[in-house]
Order: structure tokens, then C-alpha cells, then sequence
């Protein structure tokens, strides 16, 4: 009887060390466990402030535009305020991309996984439509412009949709500019900029789901809709593509 229970014991110390007992595989189930259950709760934290973010942006484009209610000549510059003071409030959570061109871009860069960026662009849409949603029920329906070229609009639309996601790169995921205090004031005027040089001619959204919401309020065509999605697809990329050929050390580790 004492040479079994001392095989037993043996056969149950070997299992332990070689961590393939009970305790040991309960152990990495329950780490396991925990490791995806915060996973997702950092996941949801980030969505929560991307929709805050886009919201936020979205029902600025759409109140400080109205031509009665709005802020007139000004609104490039409430709306590229609103941009930064949510950036400055969320980007240290979620980035404070609140757009899917420079989620893209940054997922190009490789900040960014695919799962999260098929979320990242899920809630940011979803935002900009509730954005625009809640712009029309306080200051009413807009109307869209006159008929523009199509493709002046992709033009410029990709132009500084590509400023943006690259400035975005730049002053926010780069090492060199790690821990700088105005990332959130060069998004900002980055989005000042565009909307005064080129807002007459594409209503300046340089973001998808800007474009959601501004279609939704009615100031932007749902029939042009097309063209600021096919500007962010171009936009976005070619700003992380040019990003990574410029500072080719950003995919090193330690980056």
C-alpha cells in the first residue's frame, strides 16, 4: 500500500511540474479568462470614446453650418475646435481617430488591429449618423448645394483627407513626437485649413462619417456619398503608405 501511494504521489508531483495537472490547466483557463474578458472591456472603453468623439464632431459640423442658426464664415473653425478638444479628451484612450480613413491609416501603420478597426469604423459611422440625426432635430434639415463635379470633389476630398490621416501619423503615433502637447491642436487646424480652402467645393468633411451624418441632416447629396467613402479608401492609405516610406524605423519593435 505505501508503494502505491508513493507512485501515486509521484505521478501527481511530475503532473505539476510539467504543469499539465488540474491546477495548473485551471490556472491558465482562469488567466486566460480574465486576459479576454479585459480585452474586451479595453475594447468597449475605446468604442465608447470614439462614439462620444464622432458624435461630438459630427453634431458640430451639423449645427455650425446651418446658414441661419450656425456660426456663418467661422464654423471651419468651431468645427476644427471640436475636433481637437475631443482628440485632446479621448486620445490617449482610443487614439481620437473619430474618422475611418485615419483609423485606416492607422491600421495600415500597424497601431491598429483588423478586429479593431472593424469596430472602430462600425461605431464611428454609427455616431456620425446619430450626430447628423440629432442636428436635424434641433436646428432642422439642410439642403444640399448645387449639382458639383464629381471629380473635383474626390479630388480635394482625398487631398486633405490625406493631410489629415497624415498629420494624424505623424504628430500622434510617432516615436519621435511621443508625449508632445499639441497633436490635438495640428488635427484641429489640419481640419480648419481644409474646410476654408476647400469647403465651397466639397462641403469639407474629409471623413466618412461626417459625410454619414451631413447626408443625413441633408446638406451633403445621399448620391455623393460614394465619393467621400472612395476618398477615405484613398486618402487614408496612401497617407500611412507615405508615412512608413518617410520614417522607415516607425514598424521597428521598439516602435
Amino acid at each position: 500500500m505505501a508503494q502505491i501511494m508513493e507512485h501515486e504521489t509521484r505521478q501527481i508531483d511530475a503532473a505539476h511540474a510539467s504543469g499539465h495537472g488540474p491546477i495548473v490547466d485551471s490556472e491558465r483557463a482562469g488567466e486566460e479568462t480574465r486576459a479576454r474578458r479585459a480585452a474586451t472591456t479595453t475594447l468597449g472603453r475605446k468604442l465608447t470614446v470614439e462614439f462620444i468623439g464622432t458624435f461630438f464632431l459630427v453634431f458640430t459640423v451639423g449645427t455650425a453650418t446651418n446658414p441661419k442658426t450656425g456660426a456663418g464664415t467661422l464654423a471651419p473653425l468651431a468645427i476644427g475646435a471640436a475636433l481637437m478638444v475631443m482628440v485632446f479628451a479621448g486620445g490617449h484612450i482610443s487614439g481620437g481617430h473619430y474618422n475611418p480613413a485615419v483609423s485606416t491609416a492607422v491600421l495600415i501603420r500597424g497601431k491598429l488591429s483588423r478586429e479593431q478597426w472593424v469596430s472602430y469604423v462600425a461605431i464611428q459611422l454609427t455616431a456620425g449618423a446619430l450626430g447628423g440625426l440629432l442636428a436635424r432635430a434641433v436646428v432642422g434639415a439642410g439642403h444640399a448645394g448645387g449639382p458639383a463635379d464629381t471629380w473635383k470633389i474626390l479630388i480635394v476630398e482625398s487631398v486633405f483627407t490625406f493631410a489629415l490621416a497624415y498629420v494624424v501619423l505623424n504628430v500622434a503615433t510617432a516615436s519621435e513626437t511621443e508625449g508632445n502637447s499639441f497633436y490635438g491642436l495640428a488635427i484641429g487646424f489640419t481640419v480648419v485649413v481644409g474646410a476654408f480652402a476647400v469647403g465651397g467645393v466639397s462641403g469639407g468633411a474629409f471623413n466618412p462619417a461626417v459625410a454619414v451624418g451631413a447626408s443625413v441632416l441633408g446638406i451633403l447629396s445621399w448620391s455623393h456619398l460614394w465619393i467621400y467613402v472612395l476618398a477615405a479608401l484613398l486618402g487614408g492609405p496612401l497617407a500611412a503608405i507615405t508615412f512608413l516610406y518617410v520614417d522607415p524605423t516607425a514598424n521597428s519593435p521598439e516602435q
